[in-house]
């Protein structure tokens, strides 16, 4: 592979895999995608992809003991970074994976240097330095921005490290950037991203699709999932005394794609589902701005990268999704479905369904306030407030029946 003939989404390997070091969802993604490799016996073209977290999630920094020294991250950005540390600990626990949070945000250009070394060097050694790299780089035990570093470690993989700080300042680098300009025009924006036959798949929740995809495609397409757990795995007793507490918001095509799922899982565990309503900002919601930095470019190649995801597996499973980029207020149904849980569980339930499916096909306004064509919608759309308020009483009653 070099710059010359690098093509971001194809390869003679049926599977493309961009990673980065310093992603702790690559990180968790790693063994997955190996049972995936040997137990199909197929290559996969693994490939970095040097994220620039500052631009989509700001920038911060702690000392030595822990506090925050620089932070340049608005209050929603530091809601994600926490939310995904507790979610990678959370399933890295499962596995015996030790993830420390970082003190700064490492450039990590470098060991995808040595990882281009390292490949050129045969599988094995690739996987003993990815293996290496990022167990230590998580416990806090590598410096990764440190040439002799890295050059170490390459050479604990076996590795032949005789060129390799040329390398890393001149070929290296320069297909290193190639990579990375190349990929992020591709609209390959985060890691892991999976890459089959041009198909582009972000994030392990995809592997089971994968698996799929390269085992030609037989039977129904199976839906996102982790490591699966049954009854069995999470149960001692033949029911579940709480109920599952399951926040939705009307307008998320995520929130509409999991109903089953969470329903089918509910059943298996004999819980009930408490249903709550939370607003949210659409995921596939691309940016007002049409500015071309690099955050924006990002944030547009993410929202419409989620459309393609949520359109993909609602047709898989047969359902509508219309009216992707209504800008809707879904406050009055999330209203509606307090109202229905005064009621018996089977009520907020029944509500939940057809709320859901009746937005979904355009034949429900959750509150047109917000749409930009408010008073000018096109057949199928409520008209006003008034319109809206009827409907959802309406269907708040159909739900008892």
């Amino acid at each position: 592979m070099s710059p010359v003939t690098f093509d971001p989404l194809a390869s003679s390997a049926p599977l493309i895999v961009y990673i980065d070091y310093k992603s702790p969802y690559a990180y968790l993604a790693k063994d997955p995608t190996y049972a995936i490799e040997e137990g199909l016996g197929i290559e996969i073209d693994w490939r970095p992809l040097t994220l620039d977290i500052p631009s989509y999630l700001g920038s911060a920094r702690l000392d030595e003991q822990g506090r925050l020294v620089e932070s340049q991250r608005s209050e929603r950005q530091w809601s994600v970074v926490k939310y995904s540390y507790r979610d990678v600990r959370r399933y890295g626990s499962r596995r015996g994976l030790l993830v420390r949070g970082t003190t700064k945000i490492w450039n990590s250009s470098l060991a995808a240097i040595g990882m281009l070394w390292a490949k050129e060097q045969g599988l094995t050694v690739l996987r003993r330095y990815s293996g290496l790299v990022y167990e230590r780089f998580w416990r806090r035990e590598l410096d990764i921005e440190d040439v002799a570093v890295i050059e170490r470690v390459l050479q604990e993989a076996g590795a032949q490290t005789t060129g390799f700080r040329a390398y890393a300042v001149g070929q290296g680098r320069a297909l290193h950037d190639e990579i990375q300009q190349s990929a992020f025009d591709a609209g390959v924006f985060g890691v892991p991203t999976y890459v089959v036959g041009g198909e582009v798949l972000f994030g392990r929740e995809h592997l089971p699709r994968i698996r799929w995809m390269l085992s030609g495609r037989t039977g129904a397409a199976p839906d996102v999932a982790y490591e699966h757990l049954t009854a069995e795995n999470v149960m001692t007793n033949n029911s579940v005394r709480d109920p599952l507490a399951v926040a939705i918001d009307f307008k998320s095509p995520n929130a509409y794609l999991a109903i089953g799922p969470t329903c089918a899982l509910a059943e298996e565990l004999g819980a009930d589902v408490d249903w709550q309503p939370f607003l949210v900002t659409p995921k596939n919601r691309r940016p007002d701005s049409e500015a071309n930095d690099r955050g924006t470019r990002h944030r547009r190649f993410r929202a419409d990268y989620n459309e393609r995801e949520a359109t993909r597996y609602a047709e898989d499973r047969g359902l509508q999704l219309r009216g992707l980029h209504r800008q809707t207020d879904s406050s009055l149904a999330g209203i509606g479905l307090l109202w229905a849980q005064r009621g018996p569980a089977s009520l907020a339930h029944a509500y939940v369904q057809r709320v859901f499916e009746r937005y979904w096909r355009e034949e429900l306004g959750a509150k047109r306030d917000s749409h930009p064509r408010a008073g000018k919608s096109p057949r199928g759309h409520l008209r006003n407030r008034g319109a809206d308020k009827s409907a959802i009483v309406r269907y708040g009653a159909a739900a008892i029946l």
